[in-house]
Parts: C-alpha cells; sequence; structure tokens
C-alpha cells in the first residue's frame, strides 16, 4: 500500500493549486483525479475572470482569498507562463433608484481591501465602453479585474507540482476513506493508498468526501452555468469585463473579452441536484441572450462558435469551507466564484496548515518556473522561423483556425502531465477552439495521438472513457 505525507483529492485549479504549494515542502506527495487529465471539470468551464474582490462579504473566506489570489496572480502567471492580463471591469448600474447599491459594493470593496476602485456616472462608463446601453447610469470600476486562461493556469499549477515532485494518478476515483492512528487510507479504484494528510479538493462531489470525514455535514448543490463564446471578429465588442449590479432584472450575466481575443457571454445560475449534466439548453441560451443586452447593446449573438455549461459547488452557507475539518482531513470544499482567483491563495493557505500540522519543511531545490507549450500564433515571423528551422514540425499547420503546428501537439503530447485525449491537447495548445470548432483538425490531432502513444484510433478518446470517436474501423 503506497505511503504519502499528503493526499489531494481532484486535479482542478484548486487541487493544483494545493499540491504546487505542497511541493515547496520536503515530503512524499499524490494527487488524485477521477478524471482522465487535469482541468476536467470546474476548472474547465467557468468565466475565466480575475475578480477584483468587492463583491464578497467583508470578513469571509471568500473575501480574503479573493483578494489575496487577485495579488498574487501577476507572479503565478510569469512564473507558470500564463496568459493574463488585468483589462479592468465594470459593475453597471441600470436604475437611478438602485445607485445607492453601487455605493455599498465600492464601501464594501474597499473593506476588503481592494485597491483602484472608482465610481463613475453613466456618461462617464458610457465614454469608456461605447456599447454599454443607454439606460446605463452609473458603473463601479475596479482596475485591478483582469482575464486569464482557466486551462493554462491549472495546466501550469499541475505541471509545476509534478516538476517539483509530486505525483498524479489519473482515472482514480475516490471510494471512501479509513481513519487510521497514522492517518488516513484512501480507498480508491485503483487501490488504497495511505496518507498523513487528505485534502479535499473534489468540487461538486467535496461533500461527499468531507461527509466520509466529519461528524458536522455539509451540503453542495451543483450550480449550472451556461455560456456562449463569440467569434474573435466580436472580441472587441467591449474591452473591460462587464458585469450587472444584481437587482430585479435578476443575477444578470457578464459580457467580457477573453485572454485569447473572443466575447464571452453568460453564465446562467440555476440550482440542480445533477452533478454530471453539463448539457446547454435553449431555454438558457436565451435567458443569458436576453439578459446580456440590458447592459451591452448589440452584442452580435450570430457569431457565436460553441456554448457550453460549467457547474458550480455552491455550498449552503455561500462560504468556501477551507481548514483542518477532522484531525489531519483539510477541506477546500464549496469553491464557487471566486474559485479560479483564489485557488493561488487557497493553495497557499493549506499547504501552510498542512506543512505546520507534519511538520514539514522547505525545499531547498524547489523551481518555481514552468513553460508551457510555446504558441506559434504568438511568435514573431523571426521567432517562427527560428521555430522551425529547429523543428520543422513546428512547419506543419495542424489547425487553421488557431494556428496550431504539430510540434506544438506533439509537445503537448510529450510535456508532463501530457495530453492523451483531443480535449486534452486542445487545452494545451487550442487546436480544435476556433471558429470551426475542430471540424477540420480533429482527424489529424486523432492520428498524431494515435502515432504518438502507440494506440489505435478506436481507443482514442474525446476526454473521458466514455467518449469514443471511433468505434470500428472498416476496410476502404
Amino acid at each position: 500500500m503506497a505511503a504519502y505525507d499528503a493526499i489531494v483529492v481532484g486535479a482542478g485549479v484548486t487541487g493544483s493549486a494545493v499540491a504546487r504549494e505542497l511541493s515547496r515542502r520536503n515530503g512524499r506527495f499524490l494527487v488524485v483525479e477521477r478524471a482522465s487529465d487535469v482541468c476536467e471539470g470546474t476548472s474547465k468551464a467557468n468565466s475565466a475572470i480575475v475578480h477584483a474582490g468587492f463583491d464578497a462579504e467583508p470578513g469571509t473566506l471568500k473575501a480574503k482569498m479573493n483578494v489575496r489570489g487577485n495579488q498574487l496572480m501577476d507572479q503565478i502567471s510569469e512564473e507558470l507562463d500564463v496568459p493574463f492580463s488585468r483589462v479592468g471591469a465594470f459593475v453597471v448600474c441600470l436604475r437611478e433608484e438602485e445607485l445607492p447599491r453601487l455605493e455599498e459594493l465600492y464601501q464594501r470593496g474597499l473593506k476588503n481591501g481592494v485597491p483602484d476602485l472608482e465610481l463613475l456616472t453613466g456618461d462617464e462608463a458610457k465614454a469608456l465602453e461605447p456599447n454599454l446601453t443607454d439606460e446605463v447610469c452609473g458603473a463601479l470600476w475596479a482596475r485591478t479585474s483582469g482575464i486569464v486562461c482557466p486551462f493554462a493556469l491549472t495546466l501550469g499549477l499541475a505541471e509545476s507540482a509534478a516538476k517539483n515532485g509530486v505525483e498524479f494518478s489519473f482515472h482514480t476515483t475516490v471510494t471512501g476513506l479509513e481513519k487510521t492512528r497514522e492517518g488516513w487510507v484512501v480507498k480508491t479504484s485503483q487501490g488504497d493508498f495511505t496518507a498523513r494528510a487528505v485534502v479535499n479538493a473534489a468540487g461538486v462531489y467535496s461533500d461527499t468526501l468531507h461527509n466520509w470525514a466529519c461528524e458536522e455535514k455539509l451540503s453542495i448543490t451543483p450550480r449550472k452555468g451556461e455560456y456562449c463564446l463569440l467569434d474573435k471578429t466580436a472580441g472587441g465588442h467591449v474591452s473591460r469585463t462587464i458585469f450587472q449590479l444584481p437587482g430585479k432584472y435578476g443575477k444578470g450575466v457578464l459580457v467580457s473579452p477573453t485572454i485569447h481575443g473572443n466575447l464571452l457571454v453568460g453564465p446562467t445560475a440555476v440550482d440542480d441536484h445533477d452533478r454530471e449534466d453539463t448539457a446547454t439548453t435553449a431555454a438558457g441560451i436565451a435567458d443569458l441572450t436576453e439578459k446580456a443586452a440590458l447592459s451591452v447593446k448589440n452584442v452580435p449573438m450570430r457569431q457565436v462558435i460553441t456554448s457550453f455549461m460549467g457547474l458550480r459547488a455552491h455550498e449552503a452557507g455561500d462560504d468556501f469551507v477551507l481548514g483542518e475539518t477532522a484531525e489531519c482531513f483539510f477541506d477546500a470544499a464549496g469553491i464557487e466564484s471566486p474559485g479560479l482567483t483564489s485557488a493561488p491563495a487557497i493553495g497557499e493557505y493549506l499547504a501552510g496548515l498542512i506543512a505546520e500540522k507534519l511538520g514539514l519543511s522547505q525545499k531547498a531545490e524547489f523551481d518555481p518556473l514552468r513553460k508551457g507549450v510555446p504558441h506559434l500564433a504568438a511568435m514573431s515571423a523571426e521567432e517562427r522561423a527560428e521555430k522551425i528551422r529547429e523543428n520543422p514540425a513546428y512547419g506543419n499547420i495542424i489547425c487553421r483556425c488557431e494556428e496550431v503546428s504539430e510540434g506544438e501537439i506533439l509537445d503537448a503530447i510529450h510535456g508532463i502531465l501530457g495530453a492523451r485525449t483531443l480535449d486534452g491537447v486542445k487545452r494545451r495548445t487550442r487546436a480544435g477552439m476556433g471558429r470551426c470548432q475542430a471540424g477540420f483538425c480533429s482527424p489529424r490531432v486523432m492520428d498524431l495521438l494515435s502515432r504518438e502513444l502507440g494506440l489505435d484510433l478506436t481507443e482514442i478518446r474525446k476526454n473521458g472513457d466514455d467518449s469514443q470517436i471511433v468505434l470500428e474501423k472498416t476496410r476502404g
């Protein structure tokens, strides 16, 4: 039975952040993940926003982790080669009688320690964002808000952890926990492991793990959010993230540029009990289309290239559940928005608690730097030419929409925690994320996966075990 100092359950952005911070210490650490790759759950389907921290209730863990995570993002993105930009955000008010609530949000931000906040009149806001609707009568400007690539952030944290010695076990579902005198037995579909400490970063299943370990029970409700992603030709419709002030119009949806030049609209918010259903609905798309138009005019919804659904782990107390909630059992539960922003801070906080609890010393040889897959599309003409001279595979374009080369895909397959699926390649290289949504490049990416991994085409998956693409081969 393999023994570890700490086992992290879940390879999303939170679990990966905890793992990276643990890898700064001397010890043996393992991340177990039921899916086939890093970033297969909530972390792959969200707003990709680095929130400033003005909306969380002062004194809550959400508020503290949000503000600290925002502060850490510049350093994290530089160390891990993650695309990130502080484009800023507006929270717009659509009714004069609700302007006091905008002031309340501003004051809350000040209490939370958020810098660079400013209240604008409607005219001032519309001068900066001409596509705001005429009804906008005021806005809160949060300059420290930003946009990030959630895939690159999660992968960067996980790959950095692996580079510094953390082990990862995919296709590994936790089926039970047993307390021992030395720590825990973690029962899984791949056998049992022992650990001195367990970290629960299991997303929408975090209440299940918590309730196995703790007397005081936890309840997580999957909160569904639908989004539409628009083509890059729509990416300049707004230059900042546009939020709506919650009020009589409902929760509202955001309209935001993405770090890769697209436009994102969403999410809806519907509570459900199905922890696996990520199918979009006609009603949901119609709802977010209607609500987006309240704050931003002429959103070019005809340029939608894909829609998707994300599941958020909403905890009944409406706050993050963090810390040692049973002996040597550490929760990172109820991590919904602003979870992506908060992840670096949560990793820092929990790893610190675990290191103190277990007496783990700092690792002198920790390497904070991780270089991601080089992207041909972001290179200058001279850099491209040099890359192709070094490796001709970079001259063979596989994904036309995103200009992704064979060389980049080979890097993704053979890198740390290398891609094993179509979606794994897509998250690392953007092959299949463009206008045609993999209509052209999927067969070619499958051929590369088959060739490099020694797999038959019938063994290639889109993501998990149940996503077979080629059912059988016929003779031509």
